[in-house]
């Protein structure tokens, strides 16, 4: 199979889908990989890493697309994109369509067999090609709330690990899954008081388990929302519903029981947010405003650290990638019940049930 690796255009995108380590074993099994020129320079990947490992190197983002059965990427294609994608070509990649009708209607009319990361889902129910990225994506979201908490950027002025004789920082975690839980033990270490919310139980008896006695579990509601948001400097939401949009959480209105400067940042961006104010922000703009609540909605947060995130993703990514090159879609879907998960759209159809709901699509 001829596989394409394209470098990365969306703002402040540095990571590349395949290392030269996965160029050398996908040569190794017969397969030619076209990897455009630069792709992996943002990851710390040399043209000459590739070229070393059997890559075919193109100068231009149309040539990849051209000369290839599959794409192997890291974000959706964004709009230049969209028209160079081919009839029957394999996309693999983070999608996110239920946050994007343009880009499900540009893939249903291209007539591409789109795979999407996000909804691949092993044996035991869990998502393998979410799961690193996610781990990232909460370490980072305290990284980043506890900067904009500083009082330059219109934060309330709050260090989150307090000194002594000062009480530290509060932290509300809304999700206790991977993003719950890594923003939780990152703020933990930090030293700030922690609460985190979530629905399922047992998710809150293992955090209880393995986190510090600074980080408290409750059940998840709305009034326990209210009530905590009148006094936590920083809010995460890591809620997510696999393939679907994510819940709204936090109101507009509910944005005038929280103290000025409390900082939002929501994980869930790329599929719709956990906020009712939440808007895509960038690496270049993260952050905006709302009755003086700093909101930082970055869709691809790991992005701003390519090298840990590269090699995080394309660890877990290339057996699947292999599956694909190997067998062809339609055998490797067969055979494989979590690729199968990952079909979100083929030649034209919409195959993933939460899309058709999203989007009230017919089903086919």
């Amino acid at each position: 199979m001829k596989i394409g690796v394209p470098k990365e255009i969306k703002n402040y995108e540095s990571r590349v889908a395949v290392t030269p380590a996965g160029v050398f074993e996908l040569v190794n099994c017969g397969h030619q990989v076209f990897v455009q020129e630069g792709a992996g320079e943002g990851s710390g990947f040399s043209d000459d890493d590739y070229k070393e490992t059997g890559a075919y190197m193109l100068p231009t983002i149309e040539a990849v697309y051209a000369m290839t059965d599959m794409i192997v990427k890291v974000k959706e294609p964004i709009a230049y994109e969209y028209n160079l994608v081919k009839k029957n070509q394999i996309v693999f990649t983070y999608f996110h369509f239920a946050s994007s009708r343009e880009l499900t209607e540009a893939m249903i009319n291209s007539k591409a067999v789109c795979i999407a990361y996000e909804t691949v889902t092993d044996a035991e129910g869990t998502l393998p090609l979410l799961t690193p990225m996610s781990e990232v994506a909460g370490r980072m979201a305290i990284q980043q709330g506890a900067k904009y908490l500083e009082k330059p950027i219109k934060g309330r002025g709050v260090l989150l690990g307090g000194v002594p004789g000062v009480p530290p920082g509060k932290v509300l975690v809304l999700g206790a899954g991977v993003v719950g839980v890594q923003a939780a033990k990152m703020a933990a270490g930090l030293g700030a008081h922690v609460t985190i919310l979530d629905i399922n139980m047992k998710r809150l008896r293992y955090v209880n388990d393995v986190m510090p006695s600074h980080v408290v579990t409750e059940f998840s509601s709305v009034y326990n929302i209210k009530k905590h948001i009148k006094n936590h400097d920083l809010i995460i939401g890591a809620v997510l519903i696999p393939g679907a949009k994510a819940p709204s959480l936090i109101t507009r209105d509910m944005l005038k029981e929280m103290r000025p400067g409390t900082v939002l940042v929501d994980v869930a961006v790329d599929q719709g947010g956990c906020f009712e104010t939440t808007m895509p922000t960038t690496h270049d703009d993260p952050t905006f405003i709302i009755d003086d609540i700093v909101h930082y909605c970055v869709a691809n947060m790991p992005g701003a650290v390519p090298y840990t995130s590269t090699l995080a993703l394309t660890n877990v990514t290339l057996p699947y990638v292999l599956k694909l090159a190997n067998m062809g879609w339609e055998k490797a879907c067969e055979q494989n019940a979590d690729l199968r998960s990952g079909l979100s759209i083929v030649k034209g159809e919409v195959v993933a049930k939460e899309l058709l709901e999203v989007f009230d699509l017919p089903l086919v």
